[in-house]
């Protein structure tokens, strides 16, 4: 079962919580249609690693952040497959701790540098699955072939 309390962190609330009898934080992280198949691919337990062009891996720290470049910015692009989906999961929090939250923006706009070649060990401090919160369509979007990944995403799509 998972506890959760509220803490304020640089003006924002951050979910903290136990899982698994583990300190958590739950982080959120919007993704384009290719990277959500290759999470799905991973039994929702990890990231893909970064692209030769990514040299940072950035979850950020709340939904409302998450949802902002999930529906401007992904149903856009044609890399994302024009579909914006918000994803949340839990980091112990020890390894949080270990990255400092940089402010990229107004006050919702935080975000952990993670440099790519620490994302194997980022993703071995995930605790549970990576989990759908909700999906954005953009007018260009077309359903994948993927039945498994289409169905995900026309139950969470707003």
């Amino acid at each position: 079962m998972r506890m959760g309390k509220i803490l304020l962190h640089s003006k924002m609330l951050l979910m903290m919580g136990t899982k698994n009898n583990i300190a958590t934080i739950t982080l959120y992280r919007p993704v384009g249609l290719k990277e959500f198949e290759l999470i799905a691919n991973a039994d929702w337990k990890s990231f893909p690693p970064r692209l030769n062009w990514q040299p940072i891996f950035y979850p950020v720290l709340n939904q409302a952040y998450a949802e902002q470049i999930a529906f401007e910015w992904n149903t856009k692009d044609e890399f994302s497959g024009y579909c914006g989906i918000v994803t949340a999961f839990e980091l112990s929090n020890d390894h949080y701790q270990k990255y400092e939250v940089q402010n990229v923006g107004g006050e919702i706009h935080n975000e952990l540098w993670v440099p790519a070649e620490e994302l194997e060990v980022f993703n071995a401090n995930i605790i549970g699955q990576i989990e759908v919160v909700k999906v954005f369509l953009g007018e260009a979007f077309v359903f994948p072939q993927n039945e498994k990944i289409a169905e995900v995403v026309r139950a969470f799509s707003v």
